[in-house]
């Protein structure tokens, strides 16, 4: 073996050096950690947000969990992410499967389903208020009582109209990432389980279901930690009411800390958020096996 050869392999061993990262380890730290590490202390503050922070030690975070607000707020959002998750990923799935066909009419509805890819949260959120509204909406414009409710006014029925218009606004992102891994999977599967005598329900038992393994994984983490951030959608639609029956953490951070200049207690609602989801994140990739990744396609 040539002296150019050996160096070749020493390098494919050892992967590139580290001094390559470190651009990217630089630009990490100081946009993500250095904020972060300063979100953290502040939450051991005292401060409106205009004068001088105090240090409040752990009274800042006892007053935070203590705070019946903060407490429906957590209850609240694990309903809205559990919630939000159950609506989003068998529709996004079935509709990625069905829009990875080569019909001319699955593009055509592909272009459909994609277009709320294409509008602002504050858009969708003034439209479905609109829409949404019991004395000029929906209800009105098609004459039946049965959208004649106050979707957004109700107690009992806001949070769960707020999940349907999230559900709205990001199923097609899910759709188009299942769209992609389906038609990445090999047509020898699919000939093999058609030979087999397999129809189209056990192919997508059997074939797809498992070759979307690790798309469902990492759809599933975006939904999940996805939903501990939604804030505009939800302040447009309902600003956390009717009372605080949509007043999940995220919005609870913002009301405290620039409508009650609570900037420590803000803080230290932002911390739990970032601590749930770095945990679910980890939870997922650890139950799933997905930090271990591994080609699933036939012949690579």
């Amino acid at each position: 073996m040539s002296a150019t050869q050996r160096t070749g392999a020493a390098t494919r061993r050892t992967g590139p050096p580290f001094w390559m990262a470190v651009p990217a380890l630089a630009f990490f730290g100081l946009f993500a950690l250095v904020p972060l590490i300063g979100v953290v202390v502040l939450s051991f503050m005292s401060w409106d947000g205009l004068g001088t922070p105090a240090w409040a030690g752990l009274d800042s975070w006892r007053a935070t969990l203590a705070d019946p607000v903060t407490r429906q707020a957590m209850w609240l959002t694990a309903v809205f992410v559990v919630g939000s998750f159950l609506i989003q990923a068998p529709v996004s799935l079935l509709l990625g499967v069905f829009m990875a066909g080569r019909h001319r009419y699955r593009a055509l509805l592909s272009v459909l389903y994609f277009l709320p890819l294409l509008f602002s949260s504050a858009a969708i959120g003034i439209t479905f208020k609109a829409l949404l509204d019991p004395n000029f909406g929906l209800s009105r414009a098609f004459g039946t009582q049965l959208l004649a409710r106050n979707w957004l006014g109700s107690p009992d029925l806001a949070l769960y109209t707020v999940m349907f218009v999230v559900g709205w606004a990001f199923i097609p992102f899910h759709s188009l990432l299942y769209q992609a891994g389906v038609r990445q999977i090999p047509a020898a599967l699919y000939e093999a389980a058609t030979l087999d005598g397999a129809g189209r329900v056990k192919q997508f038992f059997y074939v797809t279901l498992p070759q979307l393994r690790y798309t469902i994984v990492t759809s599933s983490t975006l939904m999940l930690v996805g939903s501990l951030t939604y804030f505009d959608l939800v302040f447009v639609l309902t600003a956390g009411g009717p009372g605080n029956a949509t007043r999940i953490l995220p919005l609870d951070m913002y009301l405290r800390g620039f409508r009650s200049y609570e900037m420590g207690q803000a803080s230290a609602i932002a911390v739990i958020l970032v601590a749930v989801g770095l945990t679910l994140s980890l939870v997922l990739n650890r139950v799933s096996g997905a930090g271990r990744m591994e080609s699933q396609q036939a012949g690579l």
